[in-house]
């Protein structure tokens, strides 16, 4: 008997922690379970391929919005060369349409229902006792075809303690280069109509002692990266507080953890000690979602405006942690100004990255049962993306996907930090830049197309020379100091200065074996580094200022490299051409 749990990634840096619990929580059954990761970039061919030469006698499938669409090809094909296999399915995105699912997936025996573990280990023992159908009335928790086909659901199952779920990591060698995830509660205290999290009822956590002993385990073995997959890691103060300590005091000064969190939940106590912690140990993923009241109430989410700007600009100043603020775009009574407000008030809180998401209207939410009501027009397929709503029009709602997609580029990448500071210059509200900047691709004709990064700056440079012309030269040497501040550019931009006057004060500066270079500027670059808002364009000088760009030294929270304004060099550029 050889039971297959097969996770379908988003991508290869993703790792399923699902599979990896179900199997845990099976430890009497482990010689009989296997894990196959693979993505939705693998050909539905190769993993046809790769599953048949493992000749499973069960497969699980692990299905997400990301996945469900290549889940259900791969099901009805995988059936043709496997007959005799039983197929099953469980994940957010069949548990709660399960008998939709399996009308459209006949070939399936049936489906796992919400939190798997214990579903999972008594479907095994099922399967490896020789009992089959005849045990599946008595497992809690499934949906499943009897042998007339007829679709039977069994009683609800009641959710496990947390403690009663075993550590999956105990060998890494399966997550080299990959991100590890960890949960150490599951619920949410919040109702937000669009997520499935507020359907699940009650809060559990996982008790701080086992914790503490897990997450030494990745300090220990010096994890790149491990993502908490808490719902609201700060909603318990002490437990948050408990877990943040641990981390700063047992610091391998490698490992980075990230949290979701509330940040209008972030006590004084709980900011002062983020503040205190090694720039790059964790980062806070904040959802936002609007700052649009009517909306924020319809959504019934709850929300302390003030309270979550002052958090997240206390620790922007502190400037040891990278903090990533989410929006969504076609939420229930925000319209297409609103919403631009909305981005504005984010965006004048500089995180480090600005999610711009639509919203999908998921299966079982309280949203999905007030569409009508909405007038939600949204993909009949995964991933149930919005196409319109009372609020908003199609038209305006890829208004919305083009400033999407030029704030990824321009912002979220971290690669234009000096340059979109003075094109902010341009418009009142940002949003406008990225969207004017949008239409601009579209009507060049670039979207939809893989540029170079120094394509994207030429194409930036092509719309300032119509939206801002008379700073054309100060936009060029902002994009050469965003370009040198991410890498030692092998080939020199077009525009930038011609460095043959420099060429000695270059080898003093970055002798041979040394990974650095020298720039010169006649804008003042430490102003517009220096200044989270520029009240005007800065001026140009008559001599320029050197920068010297160290490739080995570079910020745990951006991976810029250090850029130090090197004193005297001017002058000192002069006595190297009198020499």
């Amino acid at each position: 008997m050889k039971i297959l749990l097969i996770a379908i990634n988003a991508k290869y840096i993703h790792s399923n922690l699902a599979v990896y619990s179900l199997k845990a929580y099976a430890k009497e059954y482990q010689e009989y379970i296997d894990i196959a990761e693979y993505t939705i970039n693998h050909r539905t061919d190769f993993l046809i391929r790769e599953i048949y030469k493992q000749k499973p006698d069960v497969l699980c499938f692990s299905c997400y919005i990301w996945n469900v669409r290549y889940v259900l090809e791969l099901a009805a094909e995988i059936h043709k060369v496997l007959p005799k296999a039983a197929i099953w399915a469980g994940g957010p995105e069949v548990s709660y349409e399960p008998e939709l699912f399996l009308q459209q997936c006949p070939m399936a025996a049936g489906v796992m229902i919400g939190e798997g573990e214990a579903v999972f280990r008594e479907l095994c023992a099922s399967y490896i006792n020789g009992k089959g159908k005849d045990a599946w009335k008595e497992i809690a928790g499934l949906v499943y075809r009897d042998e007339s086909g007829e679709l039977v659901r069994t009683a609800k199952r009641e959710a496990l303690e947390m403690d009663e779920l075993p550590f999956c990591y105990q060998e890494l060698k399966d997550f080299q280069n990959r991100i590890i995830y960890y949960e150490t509660s599951r619920g949410c205290p919040f109702s937000c109509s669009y997520c499935l999290s507020s359907i699940e009822k009650g809060l559990r956590f996982r008790s701080l002692e086992l914790v503490k002993r897990e997450l030494q385990f990745f300090l220990d073995h010096e994890v790149h990266q491990v993502k908490f997959v808490d719902r609201t890691f700060n909603c318990n103060h002490r437990h948050a507080m408990a877990i943040w300590e641990y981390l700063k005091e047992q610091d391998n000064g490698v490992t980075n953890f990230h949290f979701e969190i509330s940040a209008d939940l972030l006590t004084e106590e709980e900011i002062a000690l983020i503040a205190s912690m090694r720039p790059g140990l964790i980062q806070l993923e904040i959802g936002v979602q609007s700052t649009h009241e009517a909306t924020i109430k319809e959504i019934r989410r709850t929300m302390d405006l003030p309270r979550l700007t002052h958090a997240v600009a206390v620790l922007q100043q502190a400037g040891n942690v990278h903090q990533h603020l989410d929006l969504i775009a076609g939420l229930p009574g925000e319209d297409f100004d609103t919403f631009a407000k909305s981005f504005q008030q984010v965006y004048q809180m500089k995180p480090q990255q600005l999610q711009l998401g639509f919203l999908k209207v998921l299966k079982g939410s309280y949203l999905y049962q007030r569409q009508k009501e909405y007038q939600l027009l949204y993909q009949v397929y995964p991933p149930y993306e919005v196409m319109a709503t009372r609020w908003l029009s199609y038209e305006e709602i890829l208004k919305m996907k083009l400033a999407e997609e030029m704030l990824e580029v321009y912002y979220n990448s971290m690669q234009f930090q000096m340059t979109i500071k003075v094109l902010e210059l341009t418009e009142k509200n940002p949003f406008e830049i990225f969207l004017n900047l949008g239409e601009f691709y579209e009507e060049q004709g670039l979207l939809a197309m893989s540029h170079s990064r120094i394509r994207r700056c030429e194409i930036l440079l092509e719309y300032l020379q119509q939206k801002d012309p008379s700073h054309c030269e100060l936009y060029q040497e902002t994009m050469t100091f965003d370009l040198y501040y991410r890498e030692n550019m092998k080939s020199r931009p077009r525009w930038a200065t011609d460095l043959t006057a420099y060429k000695e004060l270059s080898r003093h500066y970055c002798p041979k074996g040394k990974s650095a270079h020298l720039e010169p500027f006649w804008y003042d670059m430490e102003v517009i580094r220096n200044s989270k808002a520029l009240a005007d364009y800065p001026k140009k000088s008559e001599k320029p200022s050197f920068y010297l760009f160290s490739y080995q030294q570079r910020s745990p929270l951006n991976g810029q490299a250090k850029a130090e304004l090197v004193q005297g060099a001017d002058d000192g550029n002069e006595r190297c051409r009198r020499e």
